[in-house]
């Protein structure tokens, strides 16, 4: 592997500025184009993917915490009793 050094640090900068301008032309065209109630949908699916994708994530994942806080205390109190009748 080649050593980094400051032009190839730039060079590579500005290869992702330029691709990001581009995605941004692209995007900027395609919603010029757009007729109002394709803008509208888009506006729409937008707004779902922003706020409820990254709810319904953090839902998720608050639940299955939950779910294994349940289950690591079921199973330790299942090996609890186990134990016990062990000793006895």
């Amino acid at each position: 592997m080649s050593k980094l050094n400051t032009q190839a640090v730039l060079d590579l900068m500005e290869e992702i500025l330029r691709a990001f301008m581009q995605t941004v032309r692209y995007g900027v065209r395609l919603i010029g184009r757009m007729s109002p109630p394709a803008l509208l949908g888009a506006a729409l699916l937008l707004a779902f993917i922003c706020s409820i994708l990254p709810l319904a994530l953090v839902l998720f994942v608050v639940f299955m915490l939950i779910k294994l806080a349940v289950g690591a205390c079921v199973i330790g109190g299942r090996r609890a009793r186990r134990n016990q009748e062990h000793v006895e």
